[in-house]
This record gives C-alpha cells, structure tokens and sequence, in this order.
C-alpha cells in the first residue's frame, strides 16, 4: 500500500500537492480559438478583451505538460477537464487519475449534494483566501478542490487513506481512463 501523500498531484487548473502540502498556484490565460460566449463570461468573469493579448495555448503548451508529467490529476468532475486536456494536448496520457466528485460521493455520503460549491461552503474549504481569488475561476476553483483532496485522502475517514483506498481499491473502479 502507498501513503496516498507519497504521491506528486496536478490538480487540474493547475495546483499541485506534494508530500500532502498544497504547492504554488500556477494559472494561465490563454487567447481562445473562439470568442468566449456571454454565459461563459458570466460564469467565469474572463472577458474577450481580458484575453486579447494572452499568448495562444500553443505557445506554453510545454509548461502546462510540464506541470502535468508525473503527478496524479486531480479536478472535481475530472472528465471535462481531462476532455479539455486530450484536445489541447494531442498524445496527453496521464499517469493516473483521482476525481474527487467520485471520492466526495464515496466517502461523503451524507451530504445533500457533492457540487464543488457546496462542499466548500460545508468544509469551510475557502477560509483564508485571497480576495482576488472567486469561484468559476482557474485559481479559486483549482485550489478549493487540492483542499478537497487534502480533506478527503486525510480526515475523511477515521484514518489517513491509502492511494489504493483513494482510487477505489484493487482495480481502480474510480479510474476515468
């Protein structure tokens, strides 16, 4: 068995977690191929014109797999991200996978629901952070959910899980690839 916090994690806006400790924010904005729909303004609060000079997603294409390689990707609702990931990334395989909707819904069973909203507000999971940062956007979102995680894989249960516990045990029936 593997102490799950033996384990490098990307989670995916990109926030990474060694050793069990949150790392460094890393974000990036990057011009669209098209333009950003009104709802997705609304949602996000990322505008055209705050992207018109950002560099292509070609161009950190690099740095972004970078910071993948070798961790464990973690995002709430995993699969739209790694979609997003697939498409940006031709030939991106990630070493593994931990969506901690599936974990929330698994090991939190008694909650009214499992939205990354709803468990933060229930965890307390955004205390003490920036006033720059807001929900729907990169930072906040990617960070809330490594506090998730970190929640999840240590106080969850009565103990600490294994990586093996986390995935789902022998066979990984939480795997997404």
């Amino acid at each position: 068995m593997t102490a799950w916090n033996e384990r490098p994690y990307a989670v995916v806006d990109v926030e990474g977690i060694e050793h069990g400790v949150i790392g460094e924010l890393a974000t990036w904005l990057f011009q669209p191929e098209q333009p950003i729909t009104p709802m997705a303004q609304r949602i996000h609060g990322i505008s055209n014109d705050m992207v018109k000079g950002a560099p292509v997603f070609a161009n950190l294409a690099a740095d972004v797999q970078a910071r993948l390689g070798g961790a464990v990707i973690v995002a709430h609702n995993a699969s739209v991200d790694l979609g997003v990931l697939k498409r940006k990334l031709p030939g991106f395989v990630p070493d593994d996978v931990l969506d901690t909707l599936r974990l929330a819904r698994r090991l939190l069973p008694d909650q009214p629901n499992h939205r990354l909203g709803s468990l933060v507000s229930v965890l307390d999971l955004g205390r003490d952070l920036s006033r720059d940062l807001r929900p729907h956007r990169a930072g906040y979102d990617a960070l809330v959910t490594a506090r998730l995680f970190v929640y999840l894989a240590s106080s969850a249960a009565s103990a600490a899980l294994s990586f093996e516990a986390l995935h789902g045990g022998p066979g990984g029936s939480d795997a997404l690839f």
